[in-house]
C-alpha cells in the first residue's frame, strides 16, 4: 500500500515539476482583440460567452454586457471561437500584429437542442457531439435545474435507455441500468477516470451532488475497448465543474413529504479566475439532511435517514500557451440509517442498516497540444479512498458491525496525432496506457465474512478515426491484463457514421467487453430478509463473463422555421456469454445467514429499440422525451429459488420504460417545467418472510411526474435571486404492497423512490 501511495505521489510531483519546464514566458506582444457578442434573432448582447483562441490555451469570458478583450496574443493568423450554452458556436479568422488592437464581433444563432456540444467520452478526445461516430447523450446543468435534482441519481433517469431504481427498502441503495442491464454492467467515470470502485457503486449515485458536476456524458452499449472492464452496458462520464469566470452562487432547497418528513439541501459554489485567465479554481460544498420516512406506518423505514456533507475544488493553471495543468479534489461524508428504532444504537433494533462513509478523492492531469494542434499529449493520475463503518443486522445482533476500506488508483498517459491524410482521408490516431489498482478490505465478524480483494489491471489501447463531414470510421481495441484472469483480454471496437445530408447521421457500432470474476457493488451490501441477513458469495468456479454488442441508429435534425427538432432511433443487441446470475442456497450458513451464490448461467441476450425526440423554439419552450422497448432474457430458464419456477426473463427489466421533460419560458424571468418517468411491468423477486414462501412478482406499471416553477429577480446589475417551487411524484404513485414488520423482504421494493414531495428553493448568483 505504501509503495502504491508513494508511486502516486512521485507521479504527481513529477507532473507539477514538469510544468515550469514546459512553460513559455508570454511575450508582451500588445496584440489585442476586443469585441462583443450579439444574439442573431434579438440583436441583444449575450453575456458570459467563452472566447478562445483555437489551438492554444488563450481565452476569456465576455462580461455581463457581452463584451470581451484578449490581451498580448501571439502574432500571426489565429482562429477565434465563441461558445455559449443555447447557441451554435461560431469561428472567425483574425490576423494579429504587434501593438495593434483588432475588433472582432460575433453574432450567435440560437440552438435549443445543443447540437454542437463538445464531448470527450466517444473517443477519449474532444469532438463535436453531432459529428461523433458514437451517440453521446449529455445531461447538463439545465437538466439538473429543470428537474429540481440535488444529486446524480435524480437526474440520470431523464436520459434515453437509462433507469435509476431503488434496490433496498432499508438503506435506499440505488442502481443505474443502461439498456436493460444491471448497474454492474455500467462503467462510471469521474473526469474520464474509472475510480468509481465496486464499493463506491453501492451508494455513489446519491453521494455525488450536482453542485460539483458540469455535465454527464452517457454512451449506451459496450465501451470496454476504451475504458476497460465492466463497460458492457455503457459508460457514464461525470465531468466536474471548471472555473470560467469570477462568480458565486448559494442555493437552498427544502423538500417536504406529505407525512411532514423533510429533506434539506444547501450548496455553495464559487469560481475565481485570474485577470489573464491563466489560473482558476472552482470551490463547492453541499450539506444534505433527510428525515426517515415510513410509508405503511409499520415502524420500519421505507426511506432512510441521511446526513451528508461534500466539499471540494477543481482548478487549473495554464503552464504555457499550449499546456495546462488541472487538479480536482472532493471529500464526501455520508451517514444513513434505515430499519426500526433509528434513534437507538443499531444493535437495539430488529432491523438496522447503517453506514458511515468517508470518501476522499482527487485527480491531477497535465495536457499538452502542439502549436499546430496535431500532437495531443496527456498524463494523468486519480485516486479515491473510502472508509465505511457499517451495521447490517437483524434481531438485535451485536456482531453485525463491519468495517470496509477501499483504495482505487488510476494512472495513465495518452497521445494523439492528427493526420492531414491517412490512406484516404483525414484521421486521428490515439494510443494510450492505463494502470488501475483497487484494494478492497471488507470485514464483518458476525457474518463470518473476510473479503480481501486486490485487483490490478494494466491496459493498452489504440484506435484510429478517419473523419470528414460525411463519414467517420473508427477502428480500435484495448488489450488488458487483469490480475483475476489468466489470459490477456482483447476488446475490439468499430464505429461508422455516414451523413448523406448535414442533418442526417446514420451510425453502426460493434464492441466487445468483459467482467472479471470479482466482487461487485451489490456483493458489498447485505439485505434483510425474513428477519435474517442475506449475503452474496462467489462460486469458487466462477468464470469471466464476455459480451458482444451491436447497435444501429439514425439521428435526424430539421428546423421548421424557428422550431428546432431532433429525432434519434437506435436499435441495440447484446449477447452475454457465461452471464453472471444469483441463486439462493437451500440452507443458511453456520452463522445463520441466507446465502446467495453468484454463478455462471449459460448465456443471455438483451435487445431493444430506443427513441428520443427533442424539439423547441429558443426562449419559448423545449421538450425532450425518450422511450425504450427491450427484452432481457436468459438463454435457458434460471432458478433463483427452489420453490419458484425457473425464469428466462431477467429480474427488474421492464420491457417498456420512458421519460419526458418540458420547459416553457412564460416570461423572460419566469420558467415552468414538467417532467416524468414511466416504468412498465417487470418481474421482481419476493423472498419469504412476511409472505409464506418465495415468489416471482409481476409489478404494476407506474408514473412518476413532477412540476417546477421558477422566477428570477434581478436584485442588482451583478446579483440575481431565483425562487423555485413545485412537487415531485405528483400522483403519489408508489408501491402499495410493501411487506410489514420485522419479517419483511428489504429487496422487494420498486416504484418511485420518494412519495409525493413538495419543494421550495432559493438561489443567489453573482
Amino acid at each position: 500500500m505504501r509503495k502504491i501511495l508513494f508511486a502516486a505521489l512521485v507521479v504527481a510531483i513529477a507532473v507539477v515539476a514538469m510544468a515550469p519546464a514546459v512553460a513559455q514566458n508570454r511575450r508582451v506582444s500588445d496584440a489585442n482583440v476586443y469585441g462583443h457578442i450579439i444574439d442573431a434573432s434579438t440583436n441583444e448582447h449575450i453575456p458570459y460567452v467563452t472566447i478562445s483562441v483555437k489551438g492554444t490555451t488563450y481565452g476569456t469570458v465576455a462580461d455581463a454586457t457581452g463584451h470581451f478583450m484578449l490581451k498580448n496574443l501571439p502574432e500571426g493568423e489565429h482562429t477565434l471561437v465563441a461558445e455559449s450554452i443555447g447557441y451554435k458556436s461560431a469561428e472567425q479568422v483574425v490576423m494579429l500584429v504587434s501593438r495593434r488592437n483588432v475588433e472582432v464581433n460575433f453574432m450567435l444563432a440560437e440552438n435549443t437542442l445543443s447540437m454542437d456540444e463538445v464531448v470527450v467520452s466517444a473517443t477519449r478526445n474532444e469532438t463535436n457531439k453531432k459529428s461523433s461516430a458514437t451517440i453521446v447523450n449529455v445531461a447538463s446543468t439545465k437538466l439538473f435545474e429543470n428537474t429540481a435534482s440535488s444529486n446524480l441519481a435524480e437526474t440520470m433517469k431523464f436520459q434515453p435507455g437509462l433507469r435509476v431504481e431503488n434496490t433496498c427498502g432499508n438503506c435506499g441503495a440505488v442502481q443505474l441500468r443502461i439498456n436493460g442491464l444491471d448497474g454492474q454492467y455500467s462503467q462510471i467515470l469521474l473526469d474520464s477516470s474509472p475510480i468509481f470502485s465496486s464499493l463506491a457503486g453501492v451508494y455513489g449515485m446519491e453521494q455525488l451532488p450536482v453542485a460539483m458536476i458540469e455535465r454527464v456524458e452517457v454512451i449506451r452499449g459496450g465501451g470496454s475497448a476504451l475504458f476497460g472492464s465492466n463497460a458492457i452496458g455503457g459508460v457514464v462520464n461525470i465531468i466536474t465543474k471548471e472555473p470560467l469566470r469570477n462568480s458565486l452562487n448559494l442555493s437552498h432547497t427544502s423538500n417536504v413529504m406529505e407525512s411532514g418528513d423533510a429533506e434539506f439541501n444547501t450548496s455553495l459554489g464559487g469560481s475565481f479566475v485570474s485577470d489573464d485567465h491563466r489560473a482558476g479554481v472552482y470551490l463547492f460544498g453541499m450539506i444534505k439532511d433527510r428525515d426517515a420516512y415510513d410509508r405503511n406506518r409499520d415502524g420500519f423505514t421505507d426511506l432512510t435517514r441521511m446526513e451528508a456533507q461534500t466539499v471540494g475544488f477543481r482548478g487549473y493553471y495554464k503552464t504555457s500557451a499550449n499546456s495546462k495543468l488541472t487538479a480536482e479534489y472532493h471529500h464526501i461524508g455520508e451517514f444513513r440509517r434505515g430499519g426500526d428504532n433509528i434513534d437507538l444504537p443499531p444493535h437495539m433494533a430488529e432491523i438496522a442498516e447503517q453506514t458511515d462513509h468517508k470518501i476522499d478523492g482527487g485527480s491531477l492531469r497535465w495536457s499538452y497540444f502542439s502549436p499546430n494542434s496535431r500532437h495531443l499529449f496527456d498524463v494523468y493520475s486519480s485516486l479515491q479512498a473510502i472508509n465505511r463503518d457499517s451495521y447490517y443486522g437483524t434481531g438485535k445482533d451485536l456482531n453485525a458491525y463491519g468495517l470496509t476500506k477501499d483504495l482505487t488508483l488510476v494512472a495513465g498517459t495518452q497521445y494523439s496525432y492528427i493526420f492531414n491524410k491517412c490512406l484516404f482521408m483525414p484521421a486521428q490516431l490515439t494510443v494510450g496506457f492505463e494502470y488501475s489498482y483497487n484494494d478492497l478490505s471488507d470485514h464483518s465478524i458476525g457474518f463470518d465474512r473476510e473479503l480481501e480483494q486486490t485487483v490490478r489491471t494494466a491496459g493498452v489501447y489504440v484506435q484510429n478515426e478517419w473523419r470528414s463531414d460525411k463519414l467517420n470510421f473508427v477502428v480500435g481495441g484495448r488489450l488488458d491484463k487483469h490480475s483475476m484472469m489468466d489470459d490477456l483480454i482483447f476488446s475490439p471496437r468499430a464505429n461508422l457514421r455516414y451523413s448523406p445530408h448535414e442533418n442526417v447521421g446514420l451510425r453502426l457500432s460493434y464492441s466487445s467487453g468483459y467482467r472479471a470474476p470479482q466482487a461487485f457493488d451489490e456483493d458489498l451490501h447485505i439485505d434483510a430478509v425474513n428477519n435474517q441477513s442475506s449475503i452474496i458469495q462467489l462460486d469458487p468456479n466462477l468464470k469471466p463473463e464476455y459480451s458482444h454488442s451491436l447497435s444501429a441508429s439514425a439521428d435526424l435534425y430539421h428546423n421548421f422555421g424557428r422550431l428546432q427538432a431532433n429525432l434519434l432511433v437506435e436499435g441495440f443487441y447484446t449477447v452475454l456469454d457465461d452471464v453472471f446470475a444469483l441463486a439462493k442456497q437451500d440452507e443458511v450458513n453456520d452463522a445463520g445467514y441466507i446465502i446467495q451464490t453468484r454463478y455462471n448461467a449459460a448465456g443471455a441476450k438483451v435487445a431493444g429499440l430506443t427513441t428520443e425526440l427533442k424539439f423547441g423554439i429558443p426562449d419559448i419552450f423545449e421538450m425532450q422525451m425518450g422511450y425504450t422497448f427491450q427484452r432481457s432474457r436468459y438463454d435457458e430458464p434460471e432458478e433463483w429459488s427452489d420453490t419458484v419456477e425457473p425464469q428466462r426473463r431477467m429480474f427488474r427489466t421492464p420491457d417498456h420504460y420512458a421519460y419526458f421533460t418540458a420547459t416553457a419560458d412564460i416570461t423572460r424571468r419566469m420558467k415552468a417545467s414538467v417532467f416524468g418517468n414511466y416504468t412498465g411491468e417487470m418481474l421482481v423477486q419476493h423472498n419469504a418472510g412476511y409472505i409464506p414462501e418465495d415468489r416471482s412478482e409481476l409489478t404494476p406499471s407506474f408514473w412518476d411526474l413532477g412540476l417546477r416553477l421558477a422566477y428570477n429577480f434581478r436584485l442588482t446589475e451583478a446579483i440575481s435571486m431565483e425562487l423555485q417551487g413545485g412537487v415531485k411524484n405528483l400522483l403519489d404513485d408508489v408501491q402499495d404492497d410493501m411487506d410489514f414488520g420485522a419479517f419483511r423482504d428489504s429487496v422487494y421494493v420498486y416504484g418511485p423512490m420518494m412519495p409525493r414531495t413538495y419543494f421550495l428553493g432559493v438561489k443567489f448568483t453573482m
